[in-house]
């Protein structure tokens, strides 16, 4: 009896695009790497643009290592876990609308 590893007739990418989580919604596909790299750099670069400003005043004297370490422990997991996933919703809300008044 071979227990290696379980055989779905599902496609893995389908599995990920189907799942509940996913951000592009029941279309089938994931957002191509590159609206992923760009909803990104729209989470990421208006976060360390307000980051630094807010943490200058405190942050004047500090060496450049260690305050890119205090603004990159509060900008990853923000970036990550609440703004991205936000936009990839948003996204995916979109190309749902726009492929439903194209039919």
């Amino acid at each position: 009896m071979n227990t290696g590893a379980l055989k779905t007739s599902v496609p893995a990418a389908e599995r990920e695009a189907d799942s509940p989580g996913a951000p592009a919604g029941r279309l089938g596909t994931p957002p191509s790497v590159h609206v992923r790299v760009v909803v990104t750099w729209l989470a990421i670069f208006p976060l360390v643009a307000l980051g630094m400003t807010a943490i200058a005043p405190i942050s004047e004297g500090w060496h450049p290592v260690l305050r890119s370490l205090v603004l990159t422990l509060v900008v990853v997991p923000l970036a990550v876990y609440v703004v991205v996933p936000r936009l990839l919703a948003g996204y995916g809300a979109l190309r749902r609308r726009t492929t439903m008044s194209s039919r």
